[in-house]
Parts: C-alpha cells; structure tokens; sequence
C-alpha cells in the first residue's frame, strides 16, 4: 500500500480544489458554450495531469503503484464515458442551452467527489475489515457486465426519479431559465415574490443522482486492481475532473462509438471473474492493463468501422442537444 499521510490527502484535496476554484472563477466565469477545441485543450489538460501524477507516484511508490493507478485510471475514464450517454439525455430533456451545461456539470461532478470519496472509504474500510466482500463484489460485477451487454438502454424517465419527485412536491419549479442560476423569484398572486427552483437544479438532481448509480459499478470495478484507498480515490477523482471537458468534447459523436458498452460490459466482467479467482491465480497488473486497454480500443475500432444505421435514438438525442433552445416562457 501507499504510505499515504495525512498530510499527503490534505495535499491532494487541496490540489483538486484549487484547479476546481480556477475552473470556475477564472476560465468558466461566465456562461458560455464550450467549443470542440476548448474542450480538447481542457482534456489534454487533466490528462496530462493524471499522468504527471502517475510519473510521481512511480517515483515515490514504485512501478507496481504507478500500474496500479494507470489501470484503475483507465478504467475509471473508460466508465466515466457511459455518464456521457446519460448527461447527453439529460440535457435533452430538460432542453438545457448549452452556455448552462458546464454550471450543471460543475456542481455535478463536485457533488460526485464527496460522495465517491464517501462511497471509497466505506469500501476500504469493509474490505479490510471482511475480505470475503471481493467475491461479493467480483459477482456483482460480472452480473452487471452480462446485464449491460444484453439489456437495451431505457429511455430517461426523470419523473420516475425519487429525489426529483421529492424536489417538485415540495419546492415550486418554473418552467423557464434564469440565466445560469439553480434558484430564482417568482411573482405571487398576492403580488409578492416567491423563490423557485429553475430546470437547471432538476437537472443537476439528475446528474447526481445517476452519477451515485454509476459509481456502484465502477468503485468494486477499481477494487478488483487494488484495494489501497489512495490509489482507489486519486484514480477516482482524476477521471472524474476529465468528465466535464469529455462531455464537451464527444457528446456531439458519443453515439457512434454504439459498441462501447459492449467493451465496456466485457471490462466489468474481466475485473469481476479477477476478484473470483484471485486466491487461486494472481493476474499481474501488466496483464491486466493491457487486457482492459485491448477491450477498449477493440470495441472503439470496432464501432468506427461498422457505424450504426441512420435513425437510432442516440442521433435524435443528439440534434436535440445540438438545437436545445430555452423553454418557452
């Protein structure tokens, strides 16, 4: 394991908080769209920070740490994707313009590094405490990969969501934006003002509430390549930072890597089949990175050369994503 002080999560947190304080108040401070080239800068950019980090730990831990994190990276950003798919519908559904989506996706993936860390840190310590829950943890996910390569994705259904059902019964919801705020002030019938949430806070309910869904997959996933909780965490929380700058940059073609989840599917199921069998064999973690990087470029390879027919409901998603104005007043 990391030799991981307290000083050292301090350190790391604070890092992540500061490039996130930068992200907002500097480069995002007003609402904008962001362009296919400032998101391919901004992604360039937190990978080359995910591997200077790697750099680092190789030179403080060692090369089997440094593996350990480039692996579970790898596999944190390749599930990370199938969030696109999901923040693709939602920002249809609500018809969120696209100079507000950033804000959303902001709060949203800050909301996701306090629950993942949560999540992280009651695996840890249950691993520790009872080893037996990596097998618990290896079925689940080779269930969840069969699930996932033979279920059709569902339409997105937020008035099925319990936490946006309790947001609308108790809080009054316009229908209309107010510039890129979670709340504004409506006009009551007795001529008073009252607050309101706006569609963007429906919409950021949603990507937090789907994100904690993902993350039940993909926190046992990176257990099955280490249990040490720093690694688990700074993996986590590096492909996280990347998802916004992602989104932007692939929510326009996302649908046309159409065998992604079928890769996708196939990484849980070898991470998962990992766990079941590691008391009687020991994958070396070169193995498996490259066993996961094949699985990935395979299925993106595979999805370039035979393209999806016309007409899918992804394409659909897409226009709207691309033509989302305002809702009516």
């Amino acid at each position: 394991m990391v030799e991981s002080s307290p000083l050292v999560w301090v350190a790391f947190n604070a890092f992540v908080l500061a490039m996130l304080a930068l992200d907002l108040c500097v480069f995002h401070r007003q609402a904008h769209e962001v362009r296919t080239k400032e998101a391919a800068v901004w992604s360039a950019i937190w990978i080359a920070l995910a591997l200077m980090f790697n750099v680092g730990l190789y030179q403080v831990a060692g090369e089997e740490a440094a593996l350990m994190f480039l692996a579970g990276y790898l596999v944190e950003k390749a599930l990370s994707v199938d969030n696109i798919f999901v923040f693709v519908l939602i920002f249809s559904y609500f018809r969120i313009p696209p100079r507000y989506q950033h804000r959303v996706l902001f709060w949203g993936i800050l909301g996701a590094l306090v629950t993942r860390g949560t999540m992280i840190a009651a695996g840890a310590y249950l691993v520790h405490q009872f080893n037996w829950l990596l097998y618990v943890f290896g079925a689940f996910l080779v269930a969840t990969g069969l699930r996932m390569a033979t279920h059709e994705e569902r339409d997105l259904t937020p008035e099925s969501n319990i936490v946006i059902r309790l947001v609308t019964r108790y809080a009054r919801v316009t229908t209309s934006y107010d510039g890129q705020r979670f709340f504004t002030r409506v006009p009551t019938a007795g001529g008073g003002v009252r607050r309101a949430a706006t569609p963007l806070l429906l919409a950021l309910v949603m990507v937090e509430t789907t994100d904690i869904i993902f993350a039940v997959d993909s926190i046992p996933a990176i257990f099955a390549i280490t249990t040490d909780p720093f690694i688990v965490y700074a993996s986590n929380v590096f492909a996280i930072l990347g998802l916004r700058a992602l989104y932007f940059l692939l929510a326009r073609v996302i649908h046309q890597f159409h065998h992604l989840k079928l890769g996708l599917s196939a990484v849980l199921v070898f991470v998962g089949v990992k766990m079941l069998i590691a008391d009687l064999y020991h994958v070396p973690i070169a193995v498996s990175l490259a066993v996961i990087a094949v699985i990935l470029a395979g299925s993106v390879a595979a999805s370039l050369l035979r393209p999806q027919t016309a007409g899918a409901h992804g394409e659909v998603a897409g226009d709207r994503l691309r033509t989302g104005s305002e809702p009516h007043r």
